[in-house]
């Protein structure tokens, strides 16, 4: 498994660099891009700086967030509201997000998606349109616990914190997802299946790693 060493580099340039790699990748009539982090990471900020500057590299961008993507409540809830086993098994439609999303832009794809399958507010379907994303397109989704699951993507990233900064930059009422976190790292392995590792302990100075492009998510 060849990678490179591992490299400090600014908020910006990482920025700039991940955008650089998507605009560039190529072979495929869209692009879907994993960016994949426990919330203390932030994944969603990271998603989101990176559609200007794709769309100023003339992709055509999507954005789309798991949150959208939860199962109902009593799926959720059913072993609990903080129950980190069911946190890691259960929250995520995984089934809704590669049919309504993820498959609708692979080969035999039609380029029509849902952006958002379920309001976990309230507690109901979304009742969203179904959009399309032209040819050349890049869809950017985040969420947590994503690889290691299959989910088909051109290109993953994953943000890593160690489990003290984890600990340290989590929430107090969301302290009881840290083991499914402990449990992600030991199980799934997510720097094993990541395209990109970004360490951001310090997320004012992260540093970024790029696994080989035989690992897979």
């Amino acid at each position: 498994m060849a990678r490179q060493a591992i490299r400090p580099i600014s908020p910006d340039a990482l920025v700039a660099e991940l955008a650089e790699r998507i605009a560039g990748l190529a072979g495929a009539r869209w692009t879907r891009v994993l960016v994949d982090g426990a919330p203390a990471t932030q994944p969603g900020r990271l998603a989101d700086q990176l559609v200007d500057p794709l769309r100023l590299r003339g992709r055509p961008v999507l954005r789309v967030s798991t949150q959208d993507f939860l199962r109902p409540a009593s799926l959720r809830f059913e072993r609990g509201r903080t129950d980190p086993d069911s946190y890691y098994e259960d929250w995520l439609d995984v089934g809704g997000l590669v049919r309504e999303v993820l498959d609708p832009l692979g080969p035999t794809g039609t380029g029509r998606l849902l952006p958002t399958l379920w309001d976990a507010r309230a507690d109901r379907a979304s009742r969203a349109d179904y959009v399309a994303l032209p040819p050349g397109g890049v869809l950017l989704v985040d969420g947590a616990l994503l690889l290691g699951r299959g989910l088909p993507a051109e290109l993953s990233v994953h943000l890593r914190m160690s489990a003290a900064a984890l600990a340290r930059r989590t929430d107090a009422d969301e302290r009881w997802t840290l083991p499914a976190f402990a449990r992600y790292a030991e199980q799934r392995r997510p720097e094993e299946h990541a395209d990109v590792v970004v360490r951001c302990d310090d997320p004012a100075h992260p540093a970024v790693l790029v696994t080989g492009p035989d690992q897979r998510r």
